[in-house]
């Protein structure tokens, strides 16, 4: 899996997320959030031995209809799911191992 390096304004809608097949991790977050930033080196570390997975970075903020369908409130957040549904969650993390435990949900769905 590549991680994507920045967030992107251009998000699917609910409908495609909703749609997909496989495991997705989705995250939210803005280009310039200085916590964002700080949570890169452990969000990487945690999803790049992750081959099975696809992650996206979505731009979010106001007015942005997809990370409010996800009720997404503080940033970053990675949502994770499996054929469209949510699984797991993470807000905000700072260790490897709250994103390893949500990857395990992942794993058990």
């Amino acid at each position: 899996m590549t991680q994507p390096k920045e967030y992107t304004p251009d998000a699917p809608t609910r409908d495609q997320i909703d749609a997909t097949t496989g495991v997705q991790v989705l995250e939210f977050g803005t280009n310039w959030c200085g916590i964002c930033a700080a949570a890169q080196p452990v969000i990487t570390q945690a999803l790049s031995k992750q081959q099975e997975l696809t992650h996206l970075k979505i731009e979010d903020g106001p007015g942005r209809p997809l990370g409010r369908s996800f009720k997404v409130k503080l940033w970053p957040t990675l949502v994770f799911l499996v054929d469209g549904q949510e699984v797991a969650r993470v807000v905000r993390p700072t260790d490897v191992k709250a994103i390893e435990d949500a990857l395990l949900r992942l794993e058990a769905d």
